[in-house]
């Protein structure tokens, strides 16, 4: 039975990345030999970097494409896919100027300008002190019709947003009605704490978050959400709320494992 559409293509598959750090040839062998049974309608893109993609020839999966540099490197992703005939889904991009982020998602515009690609570009926003300088990015992508990018976890505890943080960047998002994307630590549906000693966000809080926040719940209240570590609550949520509208906005996320998501909603009995 084909997924409900609140869980289809939910999770990019990251698995070449930490912690995960498959080989190459053996994620995309995974990736390719996967089943219903194993995920594979709760998988939407390979997530790779740029200078992966000379690897990958004949690799028929859509591509999420990491850009490793900065502007100017925009277009080679699009050019080489196109030579190789890979299925380019998408770009993401980091913002690395934490003095000047708005100044430098301009000078990503500019480039994309030259760039003849029509796939959907995530800008990686940078953690600033300054929310105005944040904001202020956030505009810029908004006016350029680009997407957002949220780094929820990593190697380090720096990397995990704190729940009001997150709050407000997917509320920035909704306010300017702008899709985007998290990636890393979101392995789990519920916020737990990790075996890292961090404290994980779960995926089913951040999507139900982003529901309330659409239905016009405060910050204050998603950030409770974001918070909750009982499961039963967000799953009644689940059912109550309509989070397949939701994924208009929270499209994806990125996650080094599958099993880990799909083992997660067949023992909260959201899919079979």
């Amino acid at each position: 039975m084909p997924l409900d559409d609140a869980w289809a293509g939910l999770v990019d598959d990251a698995a070449i990345f930490p912690p995960g750090d498959s080989p190459l040839h053996d994620a995309t062998a995974a990736y390719a030999a996967r089943t219903p049974e194993d995920g594979a309608d709760l998988v939407g893109t390979f997530v790779l970097k740029d200078t992966d993609l000379p690897l990958v020839r004949g690799f028929g999966g859509p591509l999420s494409v990491v850009v490793t540099g900065g502007a100017g490197q925009l277009a080679g992703p699009v050019g080489l896919c196109a030579k190789l005939g890979l299925n380019l889904a998408g770009l993401e991009i980091a913002v690395r100027d934490l003095d000047d982020p708005a100044g430098n998602v301009r000078r990503l515009v500019t480039a994309l300008r030259e760039v003849e690609t029509d796939v959907p570009v995530y800008v990686e926003l940078p953690h600033v002190a300054n929310s105005s300088s944040w904001f202020a990015a956030a505009d810029e992508v908004a006016a350029a019709e680009l997407r957002l990018k949220f780094r929820t976890g990593g190697l380090e505890a720096a990397a995990f947003p704190a729940a009001h943080a997150l709050a407000r960047w997917v509320d920035a998002a909704l306010d300017r009605e702008t899709p985007f994307k998290c990636t890393a630590g979101l392995h789990n549906a519920v916020r737990h704490t990790g075996e890292d000693g961090f404290e994980h966000h779960g995926f089913l809080n951040v999507l139900v978050a982003t529901r309330m926040l659409f239905d016009g719940a405060t910050v204050d209240q998603a950030v409770t959400v974001l918070e909750q570590r009982e499961p039963g609550a967000l799953v009644e949520a689940a059912h109550r709320l309509d989070l397949a509208g939701a994924r208009r906005w929270f499209t994806s996320f990125g996650s080094c494992s599958v099993a880990e998501p799909l083992a997660d909603l067949r023992t909260l009995g959201l899919v079979a």
